[in-house]
């Protein structure tokens, strides 16, 4: 029961924080994918798909059944987030938060799947 106590707090973790930096420092985003040569079309397509898989992440919540895809397509976008912030050489700080989602995300995999024992 503890295990998946933390892994709803971490669904929520990361539900508001993709909704924070996607919602409320866009202007971040836009400067980051100019940065990273990425277009606008690949933007939106990962904010729209970030922001679908963290409402699934909170519809987790009551539906359990929903989350491990939704967790795993996550990583993989924050995954993806970590080659970016490589291939410019960000700094740490700016590669930590995506690293951190990363570790929730593969966190709420693993409780969804019973990797991680009760």
């Amino acid at each position: 029961m503890m295990m998946t106590n933390l892994s709803v707090i971490a669904q929520l973790i990361v539900a508001v924080s993709i909704v924070i930096v996607w919602v409320f420092r866009f202007e971040n985003i836009e400067k980051e994918f100019k940065e990273y040569g990425l277009n606008t079309l690949m933007r939106s397509a990962v904010g729209a798909g970030k922001i679908a898989l963290a409402t699934l992440l909170v519809a987790g919540i009551w539906y359990p059944s929903l989350v491990l895809i939704p967790a795993l397509l996550m990583a993989f976008l924050m995954v993806s987030a970590q080659y970016f912030h490589f291939k410019v050489n960000n700094p740490w700080q700016k590669r930590m938060p995506s690293l951190f989602l990363l570790i929730l995300c593969l966190f709420i995999a693993a409780v969804s799947l019973n990797l991680i024992p009760e």
